[in-house]
């Protein structure tokens, strides 16, 4: 009984990983690239970092479930690295997160959002890595 709960997790583990990953690709590169092709650059600045606000906190409820899935599989190293990329992709919504009224540089300085979208793209893309490093531990069962 038991062993036929493990392997559907393991096999559910390495699908939410692996899904994971794959929705933060699209949202890192694939949507981002339409928009810098199709936008100007202000527009397309805005909408990828609205697109990955938005996307940010659903691809870690999916590692989460993934890091679950993992633990009842006993593949505790893709638990770790799903745990770790789910912490990652909380990181955007703080990275990405609107500024209260009156915070921010004085009056008259510029300020530069671009730098926000450019580490939470980086961020991204790393925590990516570990989310497919990690669909691919839970397929050995690791």
């Amino acid at each position: 009984m038991f062993d036929s709960i493990q392997s559907i997790a393991g096999g559910l583990a390495v699908f939410t990983a692996a899904f994971a990953a794959g929705a933060a690709w699209i949202t890192t590169v694939a949507a981002p690239n339409c928009s810098f092709d199709r936008l100007d650059y202000s527009r397309a600045d805005g909408h990828v970092r609205q697109l990955m606000r938005n996307t940010s906190g659903p691809i870690a409820v999916v590692l989460l479930a993934a890091c679950a899935l993992a633990v009842l599989a006993g593949a505790y190293g893709s638990a770790t690295l799903s745990g770790l990329a789910a912490a990652g992709f909380l990181t955007n919504t703080w990275t990405l997160a609107p500024k209260k009224k009156g915070e921010g540089p004085p009056p008259g300085v510029r300020h530069r959002k671009k730098s926000q979208r450019i580490v939470a793209v980086s961020l991204s893309l790393m925590f990516t890595a570990v989310a497919g490093i990690a669909s691919i531990l839970a397929v050995f069962n690791v």
